[in-house]
């Protein structure tokens, strides 16, 4: 990341990360596992993830317009960006988190 991208996070930004699954299913768990080694490799103590269950707290799909599952959604920092899957495709993940340049 270059200081001329001005949308691009900075190296002192707080993450506030929040994945939304459908209880403990093998692409939620793969989902969260692929999350917390892209965070532990790129994002060193800068993170927190929270998990958002929607069979347990499914109005909480609306706040963030779920439409699939699982989903990542990058609340902070802004702007707010959002990645469907299972979260495999590490590049495709850094790309959409801005962790990487395009």
């Amino acid at each position: 990341m270059t200081a001329d991208q001005p949308d691009a996070p900075g190296v002192d930004d707080r993450w506030l990360l929040r994945l939304y699954v459908a209880g403990q299913t093998p692409k939620s768990l793969a989902a969260f596992a692929n999350l917390k080694s892209i965070c532990e490799k790129h994002l060193a103590s800068r993170y927190e993830i929270e998990v958002v269950d929607l069979r347990e707290h499914p109005e909480r799909a609306r706040s963030d317009d779920i439409l699939a599952i699982p989903t990542l959604v990058r609340r902070l920092p802004e702007p707010i960006t959002k990645i469907i899957g299972d979260l495999s495709d590490t590049e495709k993940v850094l790309i959409g988190l801005q962790l990487v340049p395009r």
